[in-house]
């Protein structure tokens, strides 16, 4: 990794505003529109300190920083994308270049912004600090733009992030949803959780909640949210639009598909999770700010203020209805807190169509199972769901998507056992969870 030695940042001003602007770039054709963007819609845009991990390919000659190569303001570390670890350690490479500014904005590659957007979110932030919170910080999963056909194809409500399910690996997944009544709003509202896509907040949380180089990607945003909240740091939904991200990247090479080892390292990750967490109620007794180093929890609030916070219980996986029905947080306090959980298990289960040989299937068996053959949920597919999914998987390369969902305990597997009308019982397929 080469740092470009154009670099001249001087320390801040006294009483400027000045922001660290944290970008994790990977062989992207939008940093250069997004950084430009960034710089032609700030008001101050002076004021800003952008620093980029550019995991590139030299051969890649549409991925460049062009005229920012060259200037004062951004600050680009040039890596090799064959060198790159993932997205949270490249986040982690521009969190060490922190130098005191008094706000920071985590960002990916593919964004645009709307006019003012500086001034919005710090207006955002001392609205928020003259109310008593004094960490706040904006985040989410920003409203959706589509850079082949922009500004037209741009969300027109600004988003807030809902529960989605845990995965089998016990990673807590969200989607995005509009803030419906956004126009009668005067503050940001409050959030359960974290985007790592658009977040900011006081500059000191580059430092005091910086990324694990050793997480791969699933598990990265569940966790910040919760080491956030406990170093003392209020979550909020900006209520304004400010900025849009780009979500599909059709087409676009990813760092998983470069790197062969990125399911060893995703592995790696969901284990921290679980050890972080006590998700499932792992108990790691070696586990702690020494074992975990900078990116153990904070001291001002527990993992049970959490919990009780966004209605969501770690060790068993517990979800309350207050939180399944996409109110606001805080969550109400409850009398009987240990029983007012909900356990919803809700799973896709990947299926490659080409295994599935006969076409007159008039029954797949769907459960989910424990290894003793306990079945915990049975929920069939009949003739016409099957031919639907075999014709949508037409159009998604072979893949089948098969959604279930049920209240009950995590089980040990799943099984799909297929019927043809002329040979009976047929392919039967399994896979551990």
């Amino acid at each position: 990794m080469e740092l470009f030695n154009n670099f001249s940042w001087s320390k801040p001003k006294p009483k400027t505003d000045t922001i660290f602007i944290q970008i994790a770039s990977y062989r992207d054709p939008e940093l250069l529109p997004t950084l430009k963007d960034l710089f032609d819609k700030a008001t101050y845009p002076d004021n800003l300190r952008v620093c980029v991990a550019w995991q590139h390919d030299l051969n890649d000659e549409w991925d460049t920083v062009g005229e920012f190569a060259n200037d004062s303001r951004v600050k680009v570390l040039d890596i090799n994308y064959k060198e790159s670890s993932g997205v949270c350690w490249a986040r982690n490479q521009v969190q060490q270049h922190y130098n005191n500014e008094t706000y920071t904005l985590q960002l990916d590659s593919h964004h645009r912004f709307e006019p003012g957007w500086d001034i919005t979110l710090i207006e955002m932030i001392k609205q928020l600090q003259a109310k008593g919170h004094q960490k706040p910080l904006l985040t989410g999963y920003i409203p959706s733009f589509n850079p082949k056909n922009d500004p037209e194809e741009r969300a027109t409500h600004p988003w807030k992030m809902n529960f989605d399910r845990f995965t089998p690996e016990g990673v807590i997944f969200f989607l995005p949803a509009a803030i419906d009544n956004y126009k009668e709003l005067n503050e940001p509202i409050p959030s359960r959780f974290y985007s790592a896509h658009f977040a900011f907040t006081l500059g000191q949380f580059a430092k005091e909640v910086q990324h694990d180089p050793e997480f791969y990607f699933h598990g990265e945003e569940i966790t910040l949210a919760v080491r956030a909240f406990t170093h003392g740091y209020d979550l909020f939904h900006p209520h304004r639009k400010v900025a849009y991200h780009e979500y599909t990247r059709d087409g676009r090479t990813k760092q998983w598909d470069d790197d062969p080892t990125w399911t060893e390292r995703n592995t790696l990750t969901h284990q921290k999770v679980r050890k972080l967490l006590g998700v499932d109620g792992e108990v790691c007794t070696s586990c702690n700010r020494k074992s975990f180093g900078n990116y153990w929890l904070g001291t001002e609030r527990t993992i049970e203020d959490y919990e009780r916070y966004t209605g969501i219980r770690f060790k068993d996986r517990g979800v309350q209805q207050y939180t399944l029905n996409h109110e606001l947080a805080p969550n109400p306090v409850v009398e009987d807190f240990d029983n007012s959980f909900e356990h919803k298990f809700r799973h896709c289960i990947d299926l490659y169509a080409k295994e599935f040989k006969e076409n007159d299937y008039d029954l797949w068996v769907i459960s989910f199972e424990m290894n003793d053959g306990t079945v915990i949920s049975r929920q069939d597919a009949d003739e016409n769901e099957i031919n639907q999914l075999l014709e949508v998987s037409k159009s998604d390369g072979d893949w089948i998507r098969l959604w279930r969902e049920y209240n009950g305990q995590k089980p040990d597997k799943w099984v799909v056992w297929a019927h043809s009308k002329s040979k009976g019982w047929c392919e039967r397929k399994e896979h551990d969870l």
